[in-house]
């Protein structure tokens, strides 16, 4: 599989493009924007189709390019988790009408997603780990050794939670939920570098461990 990685948007949200060389399906994770250099990132010639939008969760900063995206590719099907899922049509929801910025293309989610789920991609399947706690419907995708994580875990830090329907609690018990996954994964986070699950294991000062 191959993955790019475009910071995009006022916030420089992470936008990943996955693309399974054998099936030439790819995949996009997040998009805080949709410009030139995205697009000219998704006219790779081992890209057949665009199967997904897969959104980690509703701030402004990961969806403002969704429904340019979705001009362009009518195919590919948006998936965010059923609890995150009324931001893409409300700007107080996503916050942007708090940061200044109205997302007034509305949009529609066509796959709601609960935790546990799995969406075929080429030979593999995506799996879908709910993980709130920045917001009530984060998610983290799974597939393969790779854990897109969106703003729950980010290199040596965690998501906010001191926005609506954040928690400290809950974002911790998510992360826990990560770290007890087994073997080792390369995280792909929503802002900043990548690291991997087991670096965050060890050095992260920012979970709190239980029953230790």
């Amino acid at each position: 599989m191959i993955i790019k990685t475009l910071p995009l948007g006022a916030i420089e949200a992470n936008t990943y493009i996955l693309i399974d060389e054998e099936s030439g399906s790819a995949a996009i994770v997040d998009a805080g924007d949709c410009n030139k250099k995205l697009l000219e990132a998704l006219s790779d010639n081992r890209i057949r189709k665009i199967e997904y939008i897969l959104l980690t969760h509703g701030h402004f900063d990961h969806i403002d390019g969704v429904p340019d995206i979705k001009k362009h590719f009518p195919d590919a099907k948006i998936a965010i988790h059923e609890a995150d899922a009324p931001c893409l049509g409300d700007d107080s929801l996503s916050l942007a009408r708090g940061f200044g910025r109205l997302f007034s293309k509305k949009v529609n989610a066509d796959i709601i997603l609960h935790d546990g789920d799995s969406l075929p991609f080429g030979n593999d399947e995506i799996t879908v780990i709910h993980t709130p706690g920045h917001t009530k419907g984060g998610v983290t995708y799974k597939i393969g050794s790779c854990l897109f994580t969106g703003d729950t875990l980010f290199y040596l830090s965690i998501g906010r939670t001191d926005f609506p329907g954040g928690s400290y609690d809950v974002l911790n018990d998510s992360v826990m939920r990560l770290f007890e996954l087994e073997g080792e994964y390369t995280v792909y986070p929503g802002h900043d570098r990548t690291t991997s699950l087991d670096f965050e294991r060890q050095h992260n000062r920012f979970v709190r461990w239980k029953n230790r």
